[in-house]
């Protein structure tokens, strides 16, 4: 079963969420990061070209009798672009679509890149992703995080890899159960618009194909290089000797007390952030998430004092690896906040 994690709770801490207090001092310093406040005109023809490019895929995958090519179609191919849709159905979240005051435009143009994934999902995460920035950490409100269940079963190395095979269904089915909310009108029509665009393509192209454009996804958001990026950007990996020896070998000093022991979000700067919309770059993303992931690396750029000094990956394959193997490491390796009006006494660390 391989060895099991040393963690017995979560790091449990009394600071506020921290990217609040840290945009108030980047901007109070770099003003003219506002600038970047804005959409960009190029992210909406790329993500109709990739739904393009999955319609043309499905039409040659119905051709395809082979089990072997179509499971490294899905692997290679349609579900690295199913994944890269998923994060466009990020970025649309955050309203980078059609900007932050045309909702409407923004959840119907999130219908549309959400098509190829397969399963309706774009309405129902915004309804919690907003509320994982808002309240980070949260104890109640934030279900980016593992559930009691997931952390005390997924213990041992052999668990934790099935964990990370089945990641797509913790990350989409655990609000469900840790918060469930009202089903609202807008998910229903999501659902409708997905299972009318499924139907359409069982109908005319094979069922097998409705079946293999689900698979591509949920291969992709596992055991995947891309899937690396659900574990490196809130799960504690590394330690505070490791993040004190980063400030010292940085040649940028840590601006205030804004830089935490607890790396609780890291970033990851490599090349996959070309087929993610720079989701890797997740510190950034928390301290302004309503800069568009093409901008992103230019926030690092104009205040290197504020993330130069930051540990961060730089491979999602060593990600997982180390998610795996790692005895220090596993579903207890998240910061948690009491939730605000909670008695529950925190362990400050």
């Amino acid at each position: 079963m391989g060895a099991h994690v040393s963690r017995q709770d979560f790091e449990w801490v009394g600071s506020d969420e921290p990217h609040a207090t840290r945009r108030k001092l980047i901007l109070e310093k770099h003003p003219e990061i506002k600038s970047l406040m804005c959409v960009d005109p190029r992210f909406k023809w790329i993500v109709l070209t990739l739904v393009a490019v999955q319609l043309l895929t499905f039409i040659a995958v119905s051709h395809i009798d082979s089990k072997l090519i179509l499971f490294l179609l899905a692997y290679c191919l349609t579900g690295v672009i199913n994944h890269s849709l998923s994060l466009a159905v990020h970025e649309i979240a955050h309203g980078q679509a059609f900007g932050q005051s045309r909702v409407l435009a923004n959840k119907l143009f999130g219908m549309i890149a959400n098509l190829p994934i397969g399963l309706p999902m774009s309405v129902s995460f915004k309804k919690y992703h907003l509320e994982h920035h808002r309240y980070q950490g949260d104890d109640v409100i934030d279900t980016d995080i593992p559930s009691r269940f997931e952390a005390k079963v997924f213990t041992t190395t052999f668990t934790k890899l099935i964990w990370v095979i089945l990641q797509p269904f913790f990350y989409s089915l655990r609000p469900l159960f840790v918060r469930p909310k009202p089903v609202t009108w807008f998910e229903l029509l999501n659902a409708f618009v997905q299972l009318s665009f499924d139907l359409l393509i069982g109908v005319t192209l094979g069922w097998h194909v409705v079946v293999y454009m689900i698979f591509s996804t949920f291969i992709a958001m596992g055991l995947h290089p891309l899937a690396g990026h659900f574990i490196s950007e809130h799960y504690i990996m590394f330690t505070k000797e490791e993040v004190r020896k980063r400030r010292e070998d940085s040649q940028s000093q840590p601006c205030g007390d804004q830089i935490s022991l607890i790396p609780e979000t890291c970033s990851y700067y490599g090349p996959l952030n070309y087929l993610t919309f720079n989701v890797g770059y997740h510190v950034e993303h928390h301290d302004f998430p309503s800069i568009p992931g093409i901008r992103l690396p230019l926030v690092k750029k104009i205040a290197p004092e504020y993330y130069d000094n930051l540990c961060y990956h730089t491979s999602w394959v060593k990600v997982l690896y180390k998610y795996i193997l790692d005895p220090n490491v596993g579903p207890y390796a998240r910061v948690k906040r009491a939730h605000r009006g909670d008695e529950a006494k925190c362990k400050d660390n």
